[in-house]
């Protein structure tokens, strides 16, 4: 499988704090009333690698999500929602939600225009559909109404031709069933608290074919404030929304059925999620840190949404590249024997953190033989990151999650360790 749900394909992403934004104002009490202690909530829900509700997953991380109608007990559970860490917001399937799907208010402008969005990932397929408000719950955890995006099967309108700039893949490549997705939804948990930010707002003089409107199924490209875009929904919970932990257990190198490990809220704010001996990347204004390798610098990151450890390519790694029964390149690695990488990483905004990390890369066909036909989590499964040089980078994949604890900091909140982090960070 060579999904790849990937945002370094979204479109660009701005920290801004512009007018109009969501504030959280807290009112504490007088000077010689302590402020009492928040009681600890329920932080923490299963994540499990596994074959997924259409059964054709491979390392996709999973959780359970609740969605309600706004203020109401109106709610339904979404199991095998697809963890992804380098992006922002809730997408759930039509089909998943049932007739839930249909009563949660849209976004619409002042002519009632419902706010439509569409990302398109790496590998040309895409998410198409309308923008709705939710509360979304998880453990003890809540978001009140955020916006969702609600991947529709039929669409009410096709998908803008200037949404598809990598190319158009056909009625194939819309991700908008449980067979083509591999899962229920995604929700995106990454460093930024919108998918887009200040690059979709009025402030911006270009934003990105990301949002539409589509009166009379002509689509144009709106400036969209950032309440109503797609939201990380922990940046709303009233605790614990700092930031994410990660912990996976470790694995055979041969891989295994399924893998189930844990995703904890908050970062430092509660006993069970502190950030300990893990050391800490600040990340650029793009959402990057900085791996080397062979001396040269590329851009990196950390993504459960990528299935992969997605690694230079393989003429720079003179490392051999799986191909399919016609002699095509299928975008993994193929080497003759597990081959052990160690790169240097690097913080993204020139604090001067530097730490390394090794991973091992096997061979994807052996990994994929009929031997292992039952097997979902792999931890050495290893690919292209791009066409050559220019486009390098290296994409900390699901495979780098296990056997280690990796935490993901949001923009513009507090660090437990006090380094400057003002577009947040990576730890583990």
């Amino acid at each position: 499988m060579t999904f790849r749900n990937d945002s370094k394909a979204m479109l660009a992403r701005f920290l801004a704090v512009l007018a109009g934004a969501l504030a959280i104002v807290a009112c504490g009490g007088s000077s010689s009333t302590p402020t009492p202690t928040p009681t600890p909530v329920a932080n923490t829900v299963t994540a499990e690698v596994n074959a997924g509700p259409a059964n054709n997953s491979t390392n996709m991380l999973f959780v359970t999500v609740t969605v309600c109608l706004p203020g109401t007990t109106t709610c339904t559970d979404i199991p095998n929602v697809q963890v992804d860490t380098m992006s922002e917001g809730l997408r759930v399937l039509s089909t998943a939600l049932g007739t839930l799907g249909s009563s949660l208010p849209t976004i619409q402008d002042s002519s009632s225009n419902v706010l439509q969005e569409c990302i398109q990932f790496a590998d040309t397929t895409y998410i198409w559909g309308p923008v709705a408000t939710a509360d979304v719950t998880m453990a003890g955890e809540k978001a009140s109404s955020v916006p969702i995006q609600v991947i529709s099967n039929p669409a009410a309108f096709d998908v803008p031709s200037s949404c598809l700039t990598l190319g158009n893949p056909g009625p194939q490549g819309n991700l908008n069933t449980v067979a083509t997705l591999g899962a229920n939804g995604i929700i995106g948990l990454g460093n930024f608290a919108q998918d887009c930010g200040g690059a979709c707002t009025s402030a911006s003089s270009n934003p990105p074919a990301q949002y539409f409107i589509c009166p009379q199924n002509v689509c144009s490209v709106p400036a969209v404030p950032l309440n109503d875009q797609l939201w990380n929904p922990v940046a709303l919970f009233a605790a614990d929304n700092n930031g994410v932990m990660i912990t996976m257990p470790a694995i055979d190198p041969g891989g295994q059925a399924t893998a189930s490990g844990s995703l904890i809220f908050g970062v430092g704010t509660q006993t069970d999620n502190a950030l300990g001996s893990a050391t800490l990347y600040a990340t650029d204004t793009g959402g990057d840190i900085r791996s080397s390798y062979g001396g040269i610098s590329y851009p990196a990151f950390f993504d459960t949404g990528s299935t992969g450890i997605y690694f230079l390519d393989y003429a720079t790694l003179g490392i051999t590249e799986c191909t399919d029964t016609y002699g095509n390149p299928t975008g993994f690695y193929c080497p003759a024997s597990p081959v052990n990488y160690t790169v240097t990483n690097t913080d993204g905004n020139g604090n001067g953190t530097t730490g390394s990390a090794t991973f091992t890369i096997a061979n994807a066909d052996t990994l994929f033989s009929n031997g292992n036909s039952s097997f979902f989590a792999f931890n050495d499964l290893g690919g292209d990151s791009g066409s050559g040089p220019s486009s390098d980078s290296v994409d900390f994949g699901m495979p780098f999650f296990f056997g280690r604890t990796v935490y993901i900091g949001i923009e513009g909140t507090t660090v437990p360790n006090g380094v400057s982090a003002p577009n947040g960070y990576f730890a583990y």
